[in-house]
């Protein structure tokens, strides 16, 4: 037994020295929380590993960063758009991932402990794998899985940074008209994040809606004390009223019956597309008018599906959505 410790001890040691040293990051401490400051040096794709807590199956699952990201793209844009909106989408998936993963000094799943992100896009990013890609594009499969490959191939390593820290990088399908700010959004600032005009988002297929609701189901959603029933039955013709809109033109508060409720609490409660919407009483019926699909802040994805079929790269896309950022690669290179 003793010989057999000795040779335990040194095979550990010949191992440690024949194994390649994982670089550290460049650090420092804000509070309790290690922010990135500069750019992993020496990494090559292969090594580095995301854990990705799959929600079906219940199970945190490790893989190569830029395979997961491939994952992402596919899940998240429609594969038939331009490449230079693919490659825009890879950089902001990226930039989302390494903001999370441990090994960049994140803080990780917030709801799944020892996980970097979820598969659940009410969580973390939308993320398919083969057989549910299959399933999606069917006889497309390989032509769409090569170009999403090749966007993502071609942004390798490089995500969005803010005074060298990767940024927030939320995106959302269809703007309409101007794209939001953070602070209309949830209620606090990043500087990166500010409204801007979209114009290239109308040929989106959730571009406008216009969802009925009557006042019976109205009051069922809201609840019986926005007194709603009451009032149509008092004759009121004034059900709803906007009171306030944010800068882009969403609404910030409404009043519906006799509550006044923010913007997204009624976008939730009643299942619309965004918050830039007008409301129209038609008999015993409210008409929401609504433009543009998602919380609306960050990267449009039709918008930049838009730019691209003019000619604008991933870059000038990225830029024009996200105010004073700058492309950095997590591999140094």
């Amino acid at each position: 037994m003793k010989y057999v410790t000795i040779y335990g001890v040194l095979l550990v040691i010949l191992t440690v020295i024949a194994i390649p040293a994982i670089v550290v990051l460049g650090t420092n401490y804000r509070g309790d929380k290690t922010i990135v400051t500069e750019p992993a040096q020496g990494y090559r794709g292969e090594d580095v590993t995301i854990k990705v807590y799959m929600h079906e199956i219940k199970q945190t699952v490790s893989m190569n960063l830029e395979d997961y990201i491939k994952g992402v793209v596919a899940a998240e844009m429609p594969a038939e758009f331009e490449i230079e909106a693919l490659k825009a989408q890879a950089v902001a998936a990226r930039t989302y991932a390494v903001k999370h993963m441990a090994i960049f000094g994140g803080t990780g799943s917030t709801e799944h402990p020892g996980a970097d992100v979820s598969t659940d896009y009410k969580d973390s990013q939308a993320w398919f794998d083969e057989t549910r890609l299959k399933e999606k594009w069917g006889a497309n499969y390989g032509k769409y899985w090569n170009k999403v490959s090749q966007a993502v191939d071609q942004t390798r390593g490089l995500i969005l940074t803010y005074n060298g820290e990767p940024i927030n990088a939320v995106f959302h399908s269809t703007s309409g008209e101007r794209t939001a700010s953070a602070q209309e959004v949830w209620g606090f600032d990043y500087p990166y994040l500010k409204s801007v005009a979209c114009t290239w988002d109308q040929q989106s297929p959730r571009y406008q809606e216009n969802k009925e609701i009557t006042l019976a189901e109205l009051e069922a959603k809201l609840g019986a004390d926005a007194g709603i029933m009451a009032a149509a039955q008092n004759g009121s013709a004034g059900i709803a009223a906007i009171i306030d809109k944010s800068e882009s033109g969403r609404v910030n508060k409404v009043r519906i019956g006799a509550k006044t409720l923010a913007g997204n609490e009624v976008r939730e409660k009643l299942e619309l597309r965004s918050t830039n919407f007008t409301i129209v009483q038609a008999g015993d019926k409210l008409v929401f008018y609504t433009i543009g699909y998602g919380h609306g802040a960050g990267l449009c994805q039709y918008g930049a599906n838009g730019q691209a079929k003019e000619s604008r790269n991933f870059r000038q896309i990225l830029t024009y959505y996200y105010t004073g950022v700058a492309i950095k690669n997590i591999f140094g290179t």
